[in-house]
């Protein structure tokens, strides 16, 4: 039985109440654990649906969010509190699809499939093949495969990848994305790209899957099989496998003209709606400051009702996924710091920007939104605290914090903070990582990352309210409270400074072949799951937590139960990915998140 529900009339009659932003009262200042419960009892009830981005009962959220604003006295920033914005729902292949040349017609998704960003287009011309399709000019590596061929208006044949696939240090990594190799064809005049697997970048030559969420470009974009690439290019003499072999070794362009004419048309049709993150803003009091910015933030956003491709953990389930860690807690907390802060805003320096952002679980797609389309010059903004999954205090008061190196005295800062000694704090250096700050980061703007840590219940429907440690909510508040105070009252604002890599490119094996970065049991000696004997430093596992010894028996709520399955789990990841991965440890079970 799930308590604390909140019917959609209860709710809807409350919206209908107004406070201006000049009148206001504040019953309660201090945060407290009844009012994080009450937040996150609407939140994460059953009548909102799992917040998912774009519906009705996330328009509704909104609604509530911008009200409690509202009741605090807190200006509204954007369009009366919220900043819209579009997302793709869903991306299919259309009826549309088809590629000719000659007497060949070629069948859909068995010889070729359309690329999620794919124009929609009729293309008919001749094929050039480029190789890798690169156009670089560094001081440490030049390679051109466009010097000596006119690419205009022809179909480009190009190999994914790049000649150091399994390389984790590779120059080539920031020049391997298919859509950057799309991008420069298309400034290169080309009517369309045809991409091609060689063994070495995917032995299973697998056809890719319309999952990844990307801005379409102008042009076609098809990927293609080996043996249709080879029955394309057998009038030239050569094969796909050679050449793959042949450009990784002399490392330098093989490029050449055909013949063949290929008549392509391309349909991806893209499902989109709107959702919006909620901005209010309190203006400091120091003529000298108060044109700098404190943003707090957290996502409110959570995977609906579950199912296939929305990250739940259980893909086959489809049920309420309530959120009330993920990330009701986070939002609960912004509230109540924004209430309290509110309550003292007469002897705030600078100003203080409360967002909650839409779609994060997409990809953190409304703060990105939000840095591009910032609501104060970005550069103003002095430094960004994210609040996300902070419901689940364990009894040994783990705190984790990451970006602590983003700026210069930011870890010694927490240290000094009102209620540091409450927490056995985890301090992360790093600035990216699977959250909203990761926008912020990439902005160059220092940033704190607040989480209690994953759990067995992360992205399934028993993320509930039940399971929340409110009093241990409450100190984290407190403590995040306290950090906003000192950042807005400081004389000076922290200075920015780099901690590792500002995308999700990490430099690892970029296909199917992606690492935790674990020496495996491979003798099996544990049965019904898999040993870690030793966890490589500063690799997926060790950032995410990963100890010598520990037994993995579940990857994304996938069991584990020999090498055999670990390798099977790993062949269906990507970089870039968030994953959790369940493992036995001193008898006890723990569910970590780890970033591919």
């Amino acid at each position: 039985m799930k308590t604390y529900r909140h019917s959609l009339t209860a709710l809807l009659i409350s919206s209908l109440l107004y406070f201006s932003c000049t009148s206001y009262h504040i019953n309660q200042p201090e945060i407290t654990a009844e009012e994080l419960q009450e937040t996150i009892g609407f939140l994460a009830s059953d009548s909102l649906k799992g917040r998912y981005p774009g519906t009705s009962e996330d328009s509704i959220m909104a609604d509530y969010l911008v009200e409690k604003f509202r009741e605090m006295g807190i200006m509204m920033m954007a369009k009366e509190g919220q900043q819209y914005f579009e997302i793709v729902t869903s991306i299919k292949a259309g009826e549309n699809n088809s590629l000719k040349y000659g007497d060949t017609t070629l069948e859909l998704y068995k010889d070729f499939a359309p690329f999620s960003f794919s124009g929609n287009a009729i293309t008919k011309a001749k094929v050039a093949f480029v190789g890798y399709g690169f156009e670089i000019d560094d001081e440490d590596l030049k390679w051109n495969d466009y010097s000596d061929i006119d690419v205009t208006d022809k179909w480009l044949m190009i190999l994914r990848g790049d000649p150091e696939i399994d390389s984790l240090t590779s120059p080539f990594i920031p020049y391997s994305g298919d859509r950057d190799k799309v991008m420069l064809a298309g400034d290169h005049g080309a009517a369309g790209v045809l991409f091609v697997s060689g063994p070495k970048f995917d032995q299973k030559d697998k056809l890719v899957d319309l999952e990844t969420q990307k801005a379409p470009v102008d042009i076609s974009v098809f990927h293609i099989t080996r043996n249709v690439a080879d029955d394309i290019l057998k009038g030239e003499g050569k094969n796909i496998e050679k050449l793959e072999k042949k450009l990784n070794k002399q490392r330098s362009p093989e490029i050449f003209e055909t013949d063949i004419i290929i008549r392509g048309l391309s349909e991806v049709l893209q499902e989109k709606s709107t959702t919006r993150n909620i901005i209010s803003m309190i203006k400091g009091n120091d003529p000298d400051l108060a044109d700098e910015y404190i943003l707090i933030g957290g996502h409110h956003d959570h995977l609906g009702m579950g199912g296939p491709n929305t990250g739940s953990r259980k893909p086959d389930t489809t049920a309420v996924h309530n959120g009330a860690d993920d990330n009701a807690s986070g939002v609960a907390a912004v509230l109540e710091i924004a209430e309290k802060l509110s309550y003292n805003r007469d002897s705030l320096r600078r100003s203080i920007i409360f967002t909650t952002f839409g779609a994060e679980e997409m990809g953190l797609l409304g703060s990105k939104y939000f840095v591009n389309n910032p609501v104060v010059p970005i550069e103003k903004i002095c430094a960004m605290i994210n609040i996300d999954m902070v419901g689940r205090l364990s009894n040994e008061k783990s705190l984790q914090i990451s970006g602590t190196a983003t700026s210069v005295s930011g870890a010694e800062l927490l240290d000094n903070i009102t209620g540091s000694k409450n927490f056995n704090m985890a301090k992360s250096p790093e600035g990216y990582g699977p959250s909203d700050h990761a926008s912020f980061y990439g902005k160059d703007i220092p940033v704190f990352f607040f989480s209690t840590g994953p759990h067995l219940d992360y992205h399934t429907p028993e993320d509930d309210i039940e399971q929340v440690n409110f009093e241990g909510l409450k100190s984290v508040s407190d403590y995040i409270y306290y950090l906003t105070w000192e950042l807005a009252n400081r004389d000076s604002s922290l200075v920015f400074q780099e901690a590792g890599t500002k995308t999700g490119q990490q430099r690892m094996k970029r296909r199917k072949g992606v690492t935790l970065g674990i020496m495996p049991d491979f003798a099996g000696q544990v049965k019904n799951g898999l040993r870690a004997d030793f966890v490589l430093e500063d690799r997926p596992a060790d950032k995410g937590g990963m100890e010598n010894g520990d037994i993995i028996i579940a990857i994304n709520g996938k069991a584990i139960n020999s090498i055999y399955d670990y390798m099977y789990r790993l062949e269906k990841l990507k970089q870039g990915q968030t994953i959790t991965v369940e493992v036995k440890r001193d008898n006890e079970k723990k569910v970590l998140l780890i970033q591919l």
